[in-house]
Parts: C-alpha cells; sequence; structure tokens
C-alpha cells in the first residue's frame, strides 16, 4: 500500500493534493473545495471536488446519513468506474476518504 503525502496551496479556497511521495508525481490528484471549483450555487465547507489533470474525477464530502463513525463518503464520478473498484465508500476522515479514493483511483 502506498502513503499519500498531503500538500496544501496557499489560497482562500485551498486546494489538497495527493500524491505518491513528496515530488509532484503526473499521477496527482487535488481536492478543491466545491465552492472554488463550481461557483453556482451554496457548496458545503466539507464538500470537496477530486481533479486529475484539470478535470473533475470525483467527490469527497462530509454527509449526514452515513454509517456510524464514518461521516465522510468518496465516490468517483460515473465515467471514472471503469476497471476502479470500490467506486464509493465511507471513512471517518477526510484525510482517510482521500486515501482510499486514491487507492480505488490507482487501482491499487
Amino acid at each position: 500500500m502506498q502513503e499519500f503525502g498531503l500538500l496544501l496551496e496557499s489560497s482562500a479556497h485551498a486546494g489538497l493534493s495527493l500524491c505518491a511521495d513528496s515530488k509532484m508525481e503526473k499521477d496527482y490528484l487535488l481536492l478543491k473545495r466545491a465552492s472554488a471549483s463550481r461557483p453556482s450555487g451554496e457548496w458545503n465547507d466539507d464538500d470537496y471536488d477530486v481533479l486529475a489533470d484539470g478535470l473533475i474525477v470525483g467527490r469527497i464530502f462530509k454527509v449526514n446519513a452515513a454509517p456510524v463513525g464514518q461521516p465522510w463518503m468518496w465516490t468517483l464520478a460515473t465515467e471514472h468506474h471503469e476497471n476502479r473498484a470500490p467506486t464509493h465508500g465511507y471513512a471517518a476522515t477526510r484525510e482517510a476518504a482521500m486515501a482510499a479514493f486514491a487507492k480505488s483511483w490507482r487501482r491499487e
């Protein structure tokens, strides 16, 4: 299992990057607040889009109806389900949801 580091961008709408090590790799994922990535509508501060190569490939967000102790849901966008499993899940923390998303995305 690979370990994923968190890198913060310095802006009001900080994005978080998931990459295999401290170097930015081609295969990195960017976590961006929905309010910054989708300016139309009102978005919760705990709602993020996951981007790869500038395209939204999924979402990580806090939900009210979730398994006990796992309020964070992650999901791959429908068009990116091919050969990936699982395509969604729940986690106790945002960081755990990010790691689960990255593992599925990279087909590990």
